[in-house]
């Protein structure tokens, strides 16, 4: 997978080629040695193929002077007081890694080939400071060569990943896209292997959160305000070639959206974290409502079949599927000119199994999937007397009365920027409590009425016309007794 390099890490590369540097007042000052020197000249500022040849004419040469040795020092190490050097050092050195296959296979054998760069990820707390950003880079390319070179895990290769994507993380929570990118194009290069994806998933808070908050933030929504991901209300309109929703360039989108696909391949053990902290398929749904390009079209698909396939995951995320109408908005896709093969099959494959399980869903099994997901809509069931009638005294003691529990948990929340959700809730305890009056003890020692009371002054008339009928339904039969 090749993608082009960040244009800011580029340009600062290609800044750092350009500066002279006064070797030989280095040499002087002890800061390098006359050998360094002349291996460093013998494949600086000269052909590709010359460079290649000098470095695999003298392989132990060139690992003793980017890693070091038994007896030699690294020539970052011993530069280390030169940020000039330290700097032009490390952009020579991704160079020779690029122009030189042969050499990541001779660093990697080396005991500790990532012990030189490791330090040099914590030089400095500025997310712009040359050094560790040109350190990532270096330790992204042997680090991904690893990856290829030696399929089983090397403990080595385990301590460095968590050291490399914590550092990438930084620049992930800035506000530079520019930085943003390198870090996302990096944990691309990066996601290779199940134990690289595992190790990602384990520092989720730092690695994938910010950029599921790129996502949102792209989709209209962030993470306290997710009521555009459920009401749909940004168009594709909203969307331009510069870019979407809050900013986000298209190109920024495409590469966050890549490296969660490729996390997806780890489905059976991301997907449900996913789900329960993220709400990721309301988020996709959103953004696949947004997606200007066939290329983010076939991610989006891509990732959720990946995260809807494996059957441990199903019983959550299908029916959030179904809530968030993706069925729907699936078959308009069908009704465009889409024309990638790729894109085609997994939107056949989505469709298929979506419909295999609305098949196969009563009235109860939707609405009860629904309140789980956490969030509710006006979907039939709520204003339907006919379910209430049916359904009413299953969803009060259907497994130890869950539901009415997690419309408890619904309701305690404030839902500032999405009210109707407290109006739905209301409405649902109106219901209750009129079709099986003799259990409002039971939502009582929930705490379900005094929440309805506090409800009845909310600033929004639709939760205060919801919440006063369902008081009205308990004055009933109280009164009535």
């Amino acid at each position: 997978m090749s993608l082009d390099p960040p244009t800011y890490l580029h340009s600062l590369q290609n800044n750092i080629r350009a500066r002279p540097i006064p070797w030989e007042g280095a040499v002087r000052a002890g800061t390098i040695t006359d050998k360094d020197l002349k291996k460093i000249k013998a494949v600086d500022k000269v052909r590709k193929d010359q460079r290649r040849q000098t470095v695999e004419a003298e392989p132990d040469a060139y690992r003793s002077l980017i890693i070091g040795g038994d007896q030699e020092k690294s020539v970052l190490d011993s530069a280390s007081r030169r940020a000039d050097v330290v700097q032009y050092m490390l952009v020579l050195t991704g160079d020779l890694l690029n122009d030189v296959p042969s050499l990541p296979s001779v660093l990697l054998e080396y005991p500790d080939p990532y012990r030189p760069f490791l330090p040099l990820l914590t030089n400095s707390t500025n997310p712009e400071d040359p050094i560790p950003l040109l350190t990532s880079a270096v330790l992204t390319s042997l680090l991904s060569s690893a990856q290829t070179e030696f399929p089983k895990s090397k403990p080595k290769t385990d301590q460095a990943l968590p050291k490399l994507y914590q550092y990438l993380s930084t620049l992930t929570k800035t506000q530079d896209s520019g930085l943003q990118d390198i870090a996302v194009q990096a944990y691309s290069s990066l996601l290779r292997t199940k134990r690289s994806r595992e190790l990602f998933w384990n520092q989720r808070d730092d690695t994938l959160n910010p950029l599921i908050d790129i996502l949102r933030t792209a989709a209209g929504a962030t993470a306290d305000n997710d009521s555009s991901l459920w009401n749909g209300r940004t168009s594709i309109r909203t969307t331009t070639e510069a870019g979407l929703s809050g900013g986000i360039g298209l190109q920024l989108l495409y590469h966050v959206l890549l490296a969660i696909w490729q996390l997806s391949f780890e489905g059976s053990l991301v997907g449900k974290g996913l789900e329960k902290d993220q709400e990721i398929v309301a988020l996709y749904t959103q953004l696949l409502r947004l997606s200007p390009k066939e290329k983010t079209t076939r991610l989006l698909l891509s990732t959720l079949l990946n995260l809807l396939e494996p059957s441990s995951n199903k019983s959550l995320l299908l029916p959030a599927a179904v809530t968030i109408r993706l069925p729907a908005l699936l078959a308009n896709l069908k009704s465009r000119h889409l024309t990638d093969p790729d894109l085609l099959d997994d939107l056949r494959s989505l469709t298929d199994m979506l419909s295999e399980y609305t098949s196969s869903q009563t009235t109860f099994d939707e609405y009860a999937a629904e309140v789980q997901t956490g969030h509710l809509r006006w979907s039939p069931p709520h204003r339907s007397g006919s379910f209430w009638r049916e359904n009413a005294r299953k969803i009060l003691d259907d497994n130890q009365s869950e539901l009415p529990k997690k419309l408890v948990e619904i309701m305690q929340k404030k839902w500032e920027d999405d009210k109707q959700v407290l109006a739905i809730a209301c409405n649902d305890i109106a219901w209750l409590v009129k079709e099986v009056p003799e259990n409002r003890a039971q939502l009582e020692k929930l705490g379900v009425k005094v929440r309805v009371m506090e409800l009845m002054t909310d600033e929004n008339e639709a939760v205060r016309w919801e919440s006063l009928r369902a008081v009205g339904e308990w004055l009933r039969y109280s009164f009535d007794e």
